[in-house]
């Protein structure tokens, strides 16, 4: 099946089985199809998901979310800090400091809130 870019003229040929359908509509799943596979990389990149523990739906939707959660608080961590470090350097952080008592705002150069909250542990 051939088909034809009409925004670059490229030309492009697509084997397949699905002799039913038009070559814009082949077209059409190989580009949605490409869409998935930058997605799955940008997910193994930046989320850090090589493999998922589960297989249902409920597991993977799970550990795409918690990824996701996590992602987003290191880059509103970037963000916020007056430090100037990068997502790799903050993920390091979280992890050699998750179990430390520590003030995360003075850490990464910012004021202290004015309103004290009191401890939960002492």
């Amino acid at each position: 099946m051939h088909y034809r870019d009409p925004k670059t003229s490229n030309e492009y040929v697509f084997l397949t089985n699905r002799l039913d359908i038009s070559a814009l509509e082949v077209a059409e799943l190989y580009r949605r199809r490409w869409q998935i596979e930058l997605f799955f990389k940008w997910i193994k990149q930046n989320l850090k998901i090589k493999a998922f523990y589960g297989t249902s739906k409920n597991a993977v939707l799970i550990q795409i979310w918690t990824a996701l959660i996590a992602y987003l608080l290191l880059v509103w961590l970037k963000f916020k800090s007056k430090t100037g470090w990068g997502l790799l350097q903050l993920t390091r952080l979280a992890q050699t400091m998750l179990l430390e008592r520590l003030h995360l705002r003075a850490l990464l150069g910012l004021r202290p809130l004015n309103n004290r909250q009191p401890l939960l542990f002492n």
